[in-house]
């Protein structure tokens, strides 16, 4: 299969990851094309008796990490638009209903390995083992951010929603 076809497949999903992840469109163009010149480079590392999707979007994750290291190692003028590591950290866009408002707030406020993991699992609807594989830990502590994660939104949230 041929890079196109997994653009073809894939792009729309990846893309919307990416949304997820920057808060800003243009830092989430910039992931989407980093992703896919790093799939491009290393796509002899991919196993194909192994699902792809997440394989690209452990991919897709590590590009943004990334990105966040070089924001906080570099210098202030080359950080680019003035951008720092804690906007890049507000991972959700605010929605188009305001009633979501206050629970994409709280969750642009976890920690960025409870925000990952909540990302991948609630928004880009992973099962627990693709949301282990792609970021590099056991089930089990996907399970437990999952549940820690949960448990700091209700206490941000108060009564308002039942998670």
């Amino acid at each position: 299969m041929g890079i196109d076809s997994y653009i073809g497949q894939y792009g729309r999903r990846i893309y919307g990851l990416c949304r997820h992840l920057c808060a800003d469109p243009d830092e989430a163009d910039d992931l989407y094309q980093e992703t896919w010149l790093r799939v491009l480079r290393g796509i002899e590392r991919y196993d194909p008796a192994r699902p792809f999707e997440p394989w690209l979007a452990k991919v897709c994750v590590n590009a943004y990490r990334s990105s966040l290291r070089r924001l906080r190692r570099g210098p202030p003028l080359l950080r680019g638009r003035g951008a720092e590591p804690e906007a890049l950290l507000q991972a959700l866009p605010a929605p188009e209903r305001p009633d979501y408002g206050p629970l994409y707030e709280a969750i642009g406020r976890l920690p960025e390995r409870l925000r990952l993991t909540l990302v991948l699992f609630y928004f880009r609807d992973m099962q627990v083992a693709s949301c282990a594989q792609v970021l590099g830990v056991p089930e089990g502590t996907v399970k437990s951010r999952l549940n820690k994660a949960r448990k700091l939104l209700k206490e941000a949230l108060g009564h308002e929603a039942d998670l």
